[in-house]
Order: structure tokens, then sequence, then C-alpha cells
């Protein structure tokens, strides 16, 4: 017996632990979406439905049951770029997926080429991916494969390039395909007085890990987007930094440092996730065996003789062994448990009383197994009398 308590009682926090990992995951997949608050209206009507469920509002819970399907299909319509997002990279983490490898002299013709369009205000859009595909978000394009140079940079931006009004995907030291298309972002804020290069840069920095450098012809400054922000580099210096520190993120594996580098300002989700856990265990788990408890249970006299009152009750708190649903057990008021002690023959004389199980009052859901003491004492006089001294 004593085993099998031990069993499910690891059982059970291994299930409250994996379901915590679980909505802890959602939730700073959330922090990164653009659709939170459509989530958070999801999570209101699933609190309404479950609510509805344990006070037994059998038509509401019924309604809601009626349109899950729906429901179902609607999280699948608002979620479904970030869902694609989500499953490629839980694909790109499961392979072991790695950005493609760069040298230092790429990185250095890179920043010089940006660096000098910068200069000449001369407008540019470069892709550099990191771990999640591009494919799906890339239109059009001339692949090209030729080595990353200064002299090509320059050329490929070129006003009079019939593809300097696209983006250029480098991979690694290489050109890959450049006059790409990129999907603009809606984020007026982010974007500030950004032009249509920016928001393209954001579009793609929202949807992927990737990195992308931007120059504007109009102002002549250079800025980079990335997990979803876009913010200007002050010098060449900055710029090498930042790709540097990308394309080497990008070609590492992922190690412990970089997972707690990742989630170490996540703790609070973390927190919340573990509430979350707990509470929707205690609400949703019956419990998959029967527990047992000891409460305590004030005693309740009733039925007092005619012309008497009553002076104590010893012990006034009875220990009831009760055993039920988790949820019954641990959640119900303690105002529910109640001894009731039926004083009519005290008339007679009688002062000490038996507590049956049948005079046991208890929550629905649950049992009692025995009570200790099972006896009580009362004390009665006339209100006349003096009270007794104790």
């Amino acid at each position: 017996m004593a085993i099998s308590h031990f069993l499910s009682y690891w059982r059970d926090l291994a299930d409250i632990a994996l379901a915590a990992l679980l909505f802890w995951g959602i939730l700073l997949w959330l922090r990164r979406t653009r659709a939170f608050f459509a989530f958070l209206g999801l999570a209101v009507l699933a609190a309404v439905y479950l609510f509805a469920r344990q006070a037994q509002l059998n038509l509401t819970a019924w309604i809601f049951q009626g349109f899950s399907a729906v429901l179902l299909i609607l999280i699948v319509v608002v979620f479904q770029e970030d869902l694609r997002r989500l499953l490629e990279q839980i694909g790109a983490w499961s392979a072991g997926k790695r950005g493609p490898l760069a040298d230092a002299d790429g990185a250095g013709n890179l920043v010089r080429a940006v660096w000098r369009m910068a200069q000449e205000r001369t407008g540019a859009l470069l892709v550099l991916p990191g771990k999640e595909p591009l494919e799906r978000h890339l239109e059009g394009g001339v692949p090209l494969g030729g080595r990353v140079s200064e002299a090509l940079l320059l050329s490929l931006f070129d006003p009079h390039s019939p593809g300097h009004d696209g983006a250029v995907l480098v991979e690694g030291d290489r050109v890959v395909r450049f006059g790409c298309h990129l999907p603009l972002s809606t984020n007026q804020a982010e974007l500030g007085p950004g032009g249509t290069r920016h928001a393209a840069a954001l579009g793609l920095a929202e949807r992927t890990d990737a990195l992308c450098l931007v120059v504007s012809e109009e102002r002549g400054t250079v800025s980079v987007a990335r997990d979803a922000t876009l913010r200007r580099v002050r010098d060449a210096d900055e710029l090498a930094a930042v790709v540097t520190e990308f394309q080497a993120a990008a070609a590492a594996p992922e190690t412990a440092r970089g997972w707690r580098r990742l989630l170490a300002p996540a703790w609070p989700y973390g927190a919340l996730a573990l509430a979350l856990a707990s509470g929707l265990w205690f609400l949703l788990v019956p419990g998959a065996s029967t527990v047992e408890a000891v409460r305590l249970a004030p005693v309740a006299v009733e039925n007092l003789p005619v012309g008497y009152v009553l002076e104590s009750v010893e012990p006034e708190r009875v220990e009831v062994t009760v055993a039920g649903s988790r949820r019954a057990v641990y959640l119900s008021p303690p105002e529910a448990f109640k001894i009731r002690i039926d004083a009519f023959l005290a008339q007679l004389g009688r002062r000490t009383f038996q507590v049956t199980l049948d005079r046991v009052d208890l929550p629905p859901g649950i049992e009692v197994l025995g009570v200790s003491p099972s006896q009580v004492r009362i004390s009665l006089r006339r209100p006349e009398e003096p009270p007794s001294a104790r």
C-alpha cells in the first residue's frame, strides 16, 4: 500500500511538471507572437467553459461543446502563421540544424559594402538566414551562388541593376539569390519613419530568426531587423559586431549555456505556467486513485431539551478520516465538514454520545472512513443555574 501511494504521488508530480513545461513553452511562444490578445480571448472562453462544466451549468457547457469544432478551426486560422513557425522551430531543433558557416573575410566584405552604400545613399536590403527555413517567405529572386565581395554587393544594388529593389540572400560566404521579395510588416510603431525596405526587413524578422540589414537611401543610415525588432546601428564597428555575433550563434549548436541565456528572462512565465498547471490539475483531474485525508470537523449539538442551555462540548472538534477525489477532499471548505449530535436524550441524564458515521456531514463525492474520538461529552445547565467552574 505504501509503495502504491508513493508511486501515485510521484506520478502526479510528474504530471504537473510536464503540463507546466508545456504551458511554459506556450507562454514563451506567445510572447513572440502578435496574436497574444486573440489567444487571451480564447483563454477567457475556455475558462468560461471549464467553469460551466464544473458548476454543472449543462446548457452553457453543451453550447460550448457544440462550438468546439468551430473554435478549433478558429485557432488554426488565427494562429496559422505562428503555428507553422513553431513546428518549423521544433523540426530545426530536433534535427540539430545549424545556420550556414561564415568566415571573417565574408563578414568583413559584407560590412564594408553595407557601410559604403550607406555613405553613398544607395538603398539595400540583405538577409542572413538563421536556423529556421526561409523558402516559404521568399518570392522571386535570381539564383547566383557568387562569393561575397564588396564589388559584387555594390553591383547588385546599383540603381541600374534589375534586382536592386529586392533583397539579397547571403548564406555563409555566398550570395545565394538576389532580387527576392519579402513579406511586409504592418507594425507601424516599430517601423517609425522607415520605408518599404524597412517594412520588408521587419516582416521577415517577425516570421523567422533571420537577420536583415537595411540601408536607407533617403537618410543614409543602416538598420538591423531581428526577432521582430528594428534598430539603427551607429557605425561600422557596431554593425560588424552584430553580424559576427549572429553568424556565430546561427552556426553553433544549442548548448546548456545557450538555453540558459534563452530562458533567463522567462522565469516569471515559468512561475505562471506552474500555477496554471497546478490549478488545472486540481480542477480537472479527479485522481486516478482515491485519496485519504484527515479533516477537523466541529461538533454541532442539536435538539437540546427544553429548559437547558449548552455549556460545553468536549472535544469541540473531531478528527474525521475521509476518502474521495483529490479535488473534493482538498478544495472543499472547512465549514462543509460537521458532526451532528442529537442531545434529545440528555433530558434523561445522558451526557456522553457516540459519534456515528451517519451523523457526519460531508461535501458531495466524499465518504467517511472513521472518526476519532468516537465519543463526545456535553455539559448542560438550566438558565437560572450559575455556570460550572471548568
